[in-house]
């Protein structure tokens, strides 16, 4: 049976794959995992890195005893898919990556980072704080917002997947992004496509950066299709 294996984003976690799970559930064999310290799981005193969540995606396929896996990866869940994939021949498949942020720069990470403060979260957007609180922890999100916003500025300073090294990946990849995505930009996604020896571009209609708001259905359709 096929396997896939699901990849949540940056602050998020496993159980925002319940409808996609449930729909790509029929004829495929359907895994899902939170990274390191998210979805209520102990944190690390080390820094949250791509490498930490690289070695998460081998460290679930060894404890369940695969031996290769197709992943869909939304958002960072794609970033870790394609490094995991560089540096772990044989182990990851075919790969489809949505929303992925590959464009990284110390202005960019600035950017970024700002809206991962916590206090003004709970401020401006009460209802997100309270969900990240719910599905973190309400003495872990806090500390999982900081880890996130040291790992960005840290890939604001090296990106780990520059278009050199994307050139490296041979596995089939579908690139998507969302035509009202505002954190990713087509462009970046467009030179990331390019640089990728064995890659697919799709562009999902009416479909902006937060994996909640995509239609669940047409999106396990395009999965469906990629990895049948």
């Amino acid at each position: 049976m096929n396997r896939l294996l699901l990849l949540h984003g940056a602050i998020g976690a496993k159980d925002q794959f319940g409808v996609l799970h449930k729909l790509l559930s029929a004829g495929m064999e359907v895994h899902i995992m939170n990274f390191t310290g998210h979805g209520g799981g102990e944190i690390p005193d080390e820094p949250f890195t791509i490498d930490m969540f690289a070695r998460d995606i081998i460290a679930y396929l060894d404890s369940n005893n695969i031996d290769e896996i197709n992943i869909f990866g939304y958002s960072m869940g794609g970033y870790a898919a394609l490094y995991a994939a560089l540096n772990n021949l044989g182990r990851i498949g075919k790969i489809f990556t949505l929303a992925t942020k590959f464009e990284w720069t110390p202005e960019i990470a600035e950017r970024e980072i700002k809206m991962l403060d916590a206090d003004k979260m709970k401020m401006k957007v009460p209802k997100f704080a309270q969900e990240l609180a719910k599905r973190h922890g309400e003495d872990k999100w806090e500390t999982l917002l900081q880890k996130t916003a040291d790992m960005m500025t840290g890939l604001g300073n090296k990106n780990v997947l520059t278009a050199e090294l994307l050139n490296l990946v041979n596995n089939e990849v579908l690139v998507g992004i969302g035509d009202s995505d505002k954190m990713v930009s087509l462009e970046e996604t467009i030179t990331a496509f390019r640089a990728l020896p064995n890659a697919n571009l799709i562009v999902l209609p009416a479909t902006p950066h937060p994996i909640e708001m995509a239609d669940s259905t047409r999106l396990a359709a395009e999965i469906k299709r990629f990895f049948e």
